[in-house]
């Protein structure tokens, strides 16, 4: 079991120093925050990932945290998962035509 939870369904005006203090409430340690932002706008996607210090610590911040309501919507945040291996380089494979 790793240290990084997922959190989603954040409101788009939370920002890292934020959702750090959040994490942080009843002494968790938080060594990590990770928000994903938009390649083309930059802004929030409503996602990020943080690694706590301990897995006492993940479980407690799960426990506290996932459903709670923030800025008006219900968080989720469990376990990340490792990224599953995505597909090629998009032209193709194969020879080069140029």
């Amino acid at each position: 079991m790793g240290t990084r939870l997922y959190v989603g369904n954040l409101p788009f005006d939370v920002d890292e120093s934020q959702l750090r203090t959040l994490f942080q409430e009843g002494g968790r340690e938080v060594s990590e925050v990770k928000m994903i932002m938009d390649r083309e706008t930059g802004r929030p996607r409503g996602f990020a990932f943080v690694e706590m210090g301990s897995q006492a610590d993940v479980q407690a911040a799960i426990s506290a945290l996932n459903g709670r309501e923030v800025g008006g919507r219900a968080l989720t945040v469990n376990e990340a998962r490792e990224q599953a291996p995505r597909g090629g380089g998009g032209f193709g494979g194969g020879r080069s035509r140029y």
